[in-house]
């Protein structure tokens, strides 16, 4: 694994703290995966964590812009944004069937509730962080 370097704005870091409190472990929780996927990806070297649409989003070079948010109308549910011109939800239907429960082509919607398939999701977040290096590959080398 090469070295990691995170970037935080103040905006990100601001709104990862605003969130009610029986969302924001949630949400420390995805940001905790997605930092975890980026040292275990060698390719990944600079991450940024940045505020996009209001959302919490995280950058870097390979990959295609990952978002996340919780949101007042579905309080009950928190999500994972990907940019809805790519093929990375499409895959995932392909890959992970029904184990996701998906917005359309642009995001994974978790219940507050919910158990979080880890490893599934830390394969998505991969082919996320890796997007423009693995979008030829059928299934984004999940």
């Amino acid at each position: 694994m090469g070295e990691l370097n995170v970037t935080t704005s103040p905006e990100f870091e601001a709104k990862i703290l605003s969130y009610p409190d029986f969302v924001g472990e949630q949400m420390k929780f995805l940001r905790e995966l997605i930092i975890e996927v980026a040292k275990e990806t060698p390719e990944v070297t600079n991450l940024e964590q940045v505020l996009k649409w209001g959302e919490p989003s995280f950058l870097n070079k390979n990959g295609s812009t990952l978002r996340m948010d919780w949101k007042e109308k579905t309080p009950t549910q928190y999500q994972m944004y990907f940019k809805c011109t790519s093929r990375l939800i499409e895959t995932f239907k392909l890959v992970f069937g029904d184990l996701f429960k998906y917005e359309k082509n642009r995001a994974i919607i978790f219940q507050l509730d919910q158990e979080i398939p880890v490893t599934e999701l830390k394969k998505c977040i991969r082919a996320t962080l890796m997007y423009h290096k693995v979008k030829n590959d059928l299934t984004l080398e999940i």
